[in-house]
């Protein structure tokens, strides 16, 4: 199947659902932190979904691994932020979003090292 869009990907399908569960889960951290933690977790979890999509226009293989790269970087910080969410607030479920992540950063990083 070929693709016509960067939304036929699965990558970017298991991106934007780890969007919106990053999104739920911050929902229920404390109101306080609206403009901190909440705020960095979301800037991360959308950064991965957008520099996928970006990969996805863009001609010459150099700069499609450089957007997925950035996009695995930005897992990178999210994969710390929930780690350190769980010790700040650990009486919320995280087990959804740390499968998504995992999920999306293998194929990220498949795509990048082939």
């Amino acid at each position: 199947m070929s693709t016509k869009s960067f939304k036929d990907l699965v990558v970017w399908q298991k991106a934007r659902d780890l969007a919106v569960e990053i999104y739920r889960l911050t929902e229920e951290f404390p109101k306080s932190e609206l403009y901190g933690f909440t705020s960095q977790m979301r800037r991360a979890v959308i950064s991965i979904s957008s520099n996928i999509a970006e990969s996805y226009h863009r001609f010459h293989d150099k700069e499609k691994r450089q957007f997925l790269s950035i996009a695995f970087g930005s897992g990178s910080e999210l994969e710390s932020q929930i780690e350190i969410a769980k010790v700040l607030f650990p009486n919320l479920s995280y087990n959804k979003s740390q499968e998504l992540l995992t999920e999306v950063m293998k194929i990220l990083n498949n795509f990048i090292t082939k």
